[in-house]
């Protein structure tokens, strides 16, 4: 990020490297594909492929935006893969013990918005932020920009959740009940005709729009962080080219860090609200138990 002050954003060396060796044949199935479909598309609203992705050319056939999210995906599966080879319980190390702190948090985040049930969704929810953060934390390297500061990248990622949470309450209700939890309280006959129709229309309308919501509100906030960086890096250069970007470089950290846990945390939120498995143990049989293990977490 800090690098890239200066003029802009300027392509990283990785993005030209691919591109110079693979964007030939990608350009040539664009035009050759991709490109009428998308022109049948954009034509009906007066629009050309052009207006929206940018000029064709096998320099940026495949887009920077797309390789580093491909590397944050790489760098998500071997940190992973580094920190579970590394575990041991009869000498835990300080990279350990903060694993496990932020194992323990993520599963109380999980348990206490969702429920004890809900920790089989732990995988996929500690994945949404473990890649989400190494996303945002690129833009702090050399060489390297955050896939999340482009709003494709947030938007897929939005999908993704969106596809998933609803996944889960279709697995665990069924369609018709998935779909009722979007009607609203039980009401009486005569206002359930009158109002139950007009809040299943809202709240649909509210969950087919979470997607936007979630891309748009991280790729806002890690776009601008980067293009505050950037203008004031700027500001008096080369001195602030240097001085500024290590002030700034804990804030940028702590935006990276708190937003990765928003996008977590509305993830599991929208989870929650579909998930309605019974825990197992008993736990409705003693609810103030369970209310006690909750608020503990």
């Amino acid at each position: 990020m800090f690098l890239l002050a200066e003029g802009g954003h300027h392509t990283p060396l990785i993005v030209e490297f691919i591109n110079h060796y693979l964007g030939e044949p990608v350009y040539r199935f664009q035009m050759a594909y991709t490109r009428p479909i998308w022109a049948s598309i954009l034509g009906e609203f007066g629009a050309k492929p052009e207006d929206v992705f940018g000029p064709y050319s096998p320099e940026t056939a495949i887009p920077w935006y797309t390789i580093m999210f491909v590397i944050a995906c790489i760098l998500t599966v071997l940190v992973i893969s580094l920190l579970k080879g590394k575990l041991s319980e009869d000498d835990p190390k300080g990279g350990q013990l903060t694993l496990e702190a932020a194992f323990l948090a993520l599963k109380d985040l999980i348990v206490g918005v969702v429920g004890e049930h809900a920790f089989k969704y732990f995988p996929v929810i500690a994945t949404f932020g473990v890649l989400i953060l190494i996303s945002n934390l690129m833009g702090l390297f050399p060489l390297f920009m955050s896939p999340t500061a482009h709003i494709s990248v947030t938007f897929a990622l939005g999908i993704a959740s969106f596809v998933y949470y609803n996944y889960v309450g279709i697995a665990e209700n069924g369609l018709v009940n998935h779909l009722a939890h979007l009607t609203g309280p039980r009401l009486p006959l005569i206002l359930s005709i009158l109002i139950t129709p007009l809040i299943f229309a809202i709240e649909l309308f509210s969950n087919m729009i979470r997607p936007a919501t979630l891309g748009i509100r991280l790729f806002a906030n890690m776009f601008a962080d980067e293009q505050v960086a950037g203008i004031v890096s700027g500001l008096y250069a080369p001195f602030t080219q240097f001085l500024v970007p290590v002030i700034l470089l804990p804030l940028a950290v702590f935006v990276a860090v708190v937003q990765a846990f928003v996008f977590t945390l509305l993830s599991t939120i929208y989870l929650s609200e579909v998930s309605h498995a019974h825990d197992d143990h008993g736990h409705d049989e003693h609810p103030d138990e369970a209310h006690a293990e909750v608020a503990h977490a």
